[in-house]
């Protein structure tokens, strides 16, 4: 079935066993006082799981150079520690390793470290606070340098390539956008000498580590960013790099001031695929054909790399995010023995988001991800009994885990179909993968031996039932917390949870109180659109598939079949939401014609809507068919004293142990502690 991706492949002189890359993601473990022992951790277990190269997530090549605070220093020896011991853990399992070599620029997060970000020319970015300074001609000696030198230590570290990071609007992708580099030197101006640096980057790095070292280079095959790069400078430069010895190139999209989305669930997979094709089409027209193109970005099945390289114009297929999901996805899905894989859902909570900050990058759906030592799942000796009491996404990850550690689990869920919200969010368009999630516990559950109780709603008459077990788990959710507004009945109203149960049933005029993620996942599914193909959605952004540059904005959403209100007491609608995600949520409402009205009071619910008030004390009207409550949740605890009575110690978890500020990646990773606390 795999076939291709199966396939040994070369990259310069380096041999790797499939075509599968591990792509370069920032981890927030680079700096932990650990010598690298979870660093290590985390990439031998996605060594072991079949990748066939690892590229590391950057490390900076000097301070300036630097993301964020929790970045790794290729040329600091306090860094080699780690940065040795990941590449040793890799090997040990018989994977391959690439270290990459990164400078963030202009996007620098160097807050409270008295260093100023550098770029080619002093242009502000709305990803960064600071406007950067302007390289000296020393100042780009010495980073070339520093470029250099860090690949001649990744060498001695003993990794097996480098890849430069040259995309995603980093400083060498800087230096090629007319945007940001406005130089009239020998490093800017026309195209030629923009692509000066990046090529004199190649060429160090190069003489510093040796030619049959190999050197990576990912690229931007589109900046989507309105005034940069053309396709035929992309091309150009691909070719420019072939010919300076590059061993691969890795085709990235976007900036991260792009406007147009391009790692967010709505964006569907395989939408950028394009991109990397038409770089390898500009190298087969140079007579490079040889030099492999890595196509990324939104991949997250192996089935969707198998069909990319059938196709035959990549040579590999770049996943990064799913690695967190499930290490073992390659392995799994090339052992064909029914084992299910624990798909990414594009969600950014746990991953991106926290990539930015100082927080150990993790995953929504797999939280041992970045926690491989804390939660060691070896079996344990004795084998001991224990309940789990509600099948969410927080339950179903502590039946897992505690089946997973040897243990006999019994899970017990009052609906007749595990999922709690997570049923809700799989109807919400590009959400669809919240579903395969709830598949994948439905078949480790079923593997790992879990029996599994549907429609069984335990009570406060079973504590004599809660006796048998050696603990148990309290992970009954949240339930609709209805706000006190007068008129309830003089209008159609539903709960949130009503509503998703049938949307259809909804009036023409809909307004959803709240404003946090479930209203605005319930807006989303009642304006009627679609998650749409990878062609749609390039056509939505005006991208022509494998052409740069928006040429015709984001528009293309047609109009709300509903005239649907969103309504906030608070000033932030969607605040809860994380901040790589929020600003695509948002413009999809506004693209679908959602009217939101956020700072106002709840007055009162007529026969012709609900009645508002600003913080003057102005009423208006809203006027709505169907009223739907989305005003928070309480937590869901009546067993409490059943657990009690029954004398066996419990962990409460996710919405039953706090329903505010509650979302996914707490609950799973709040129910993976606890029934390592319960279980160990």
């Amino acid at each position: 079935m795999f076939t291709h991706v199966t396939r040994p492949g070369a990259i310069g002189r380096l041999r790797v066993a499939n075509r599968v890359v591990m792509g370069a993601m920032h981890l927030n473990l680079e700096g932990l006082d650990d010598d690298g022992a979870a660093l290590a951790a985390f990439y031998a277990r996605r060594a072991r799981g079949g990748a066939g190269l690892i590229v590391t997530g950057g490390s900076a090549v000097s301070p300036v150079a630097a993301g964020g605070p929790g970045y790794s220093l290729v040329n600091d020896p306090a860094h080699h520690p780690a940065l040795r011991a990941a590449a040793d853990a890799v090997h040990a399992e018989g994977g391959r390793i690439a270290l990459q070599l990164f400078h963030a620029g202009r996007y620098a997060l160097l807050e409270g470290t008295g260093l100023t970000p550098v770029a080619p020319s002093p242009v502000h970015s709305r990803f960064a606070r600071t406007t950067p300074r302007e390289l000296t001609a020393d100042d780009i000696a010495r980073t070339l340098a520093d470029f250099a030198r860090g690949a001649a230590t990744a060498r001695e570290l003993g990794y097996d390539a480098v890849e430069i990071m040259a995309s995603e609007g980093y400083l060498l992708n800087q230096f090629l956008s007319p945007v940001t580099n406005h130089r009239t030197d020998a490093w800017g101006g026309d195209a030629a000498r923009r692509r000066s640096f990046p090529l004199a980057v190649l060429r160090a790095v190069r003489e510093a580590a040796g030619e049959d070292f190999p050197v990576l280079f990912r690229i931007s095959g589109a900046d989507l960013v309105p005034g940069s790069s053309s396709q035929e400078e992309t091309d150009a430069f691909a070719v420019a790099l072939a010919e300076g010895g590059a061993a691969a190139l890795n085709v990235g999209v976007g900036w991260h001031e792009s406007r147009i989305p391009t790692v967010q669930g709505a964006v569907p997979p395989g939408a950028w695929a394009g991109y990397a094709e038409a770089v390898k089409k500009a190298l087969c027209a140079a007579g490079h054909p040889d030099v492999p193109v890595i196509a990324s970005n939104r991949i997250t099945r192996l089935e969707q790399a198998e069909g990319l390289l059938r196709g035959g114009g990549i040579d590999f297929v770049s996943m990064a995010r799913p690695f967190l999901a499930d290490p073992d996805l390659v392995a799994k899905s090339v052992r064909d023995r029914g084992e299910p894989v624990n798909i990414c859902l594009a969600c950014n909570e746990a991953c991106i988001d926290r990539s930015f900050g100082t927080e150990r990058v993790s995953c929504l759906v797999n939280p041992r991800a970045g926690h491989e030592l804390d939660f060691p799942e070896s079996p344990r000796d004795t084998a001991r009994r224990y309940a789990v009491i509600g099948g969410g996404p927080a339950g179903l990850e502590a039946a897992r885990a505690l089946a997973a550690l040897g243990h006999r689990v019994e899970l017990f869920e009052a609906a007749r179909e595990p999922g709690g919200q997570f049923r809700m969010a799989r109807q919400v368009p590009g959400k669809e993968d919240f579903g395969a999630t709830l598949r994948y516990y439905g078949a480790e559950l079923d593997r790992l031996g879990v029996r599994v109780h549907l429609g069984r709603r335990l009570g406060l008459g079973d504590a004599e039932l809660l006796r048998g077990f050696d603990g148990a788990v309290l992970a009954t959710g949240v339930l609709p917390r209805l706000p006190d507004i007068p008129g309830w009945t003089r209008l159609h109203t539903l709960t949130y949870p009503e509503a998703f149960a049938c949307p259809e049933a909804l009036g023409e005029r809909v307004v959803l109180l709240g404003g946090g993620g479930i209203a605005v996942d319930l807006a989303h599914l009642l304006t009627g659109a679609r998650t749409p193909t990878p062609e749609g959605f390039l056509a939505e952004h005006g991208l022509p598939e494998g052409a740069d540059g928006p040429a015709g904005g984001a528009g293309g959403a047609p109009p709300a079949r509903r005239r649907i209100t969103l309504v906030r007491r608070g000033a932030r609608m969607a605040a809860g939401t994380g901040p790589s995600t929020r600003w695509v949520v948002m413009s999809q409402l506004r693209g679908h014609g959602v009217e939101m009205v956020t700072g106002v009071h709840y007055r009162e619910i007529t026969r012709d809507g609900v009645v508002v008030a600003d913080a003057d004390g102005a009423e208006r009207l809203i006027e709505a068919d169907t009223v739907v409550f989305a005003t928070g949740q309480e937590s869901e605890r009546t067993l409490v004293p059943a657990l009690r009575a029954a004398g066996v110690p419990y962990e409460t978890v996710g919405g039953a142990r706090d329903a505010s500020g509650l979302n996914a990646v707490r609950a799973t990773a709040e129910a993976l502690r606890a029934a390592h606390r319960l279980g160990a």
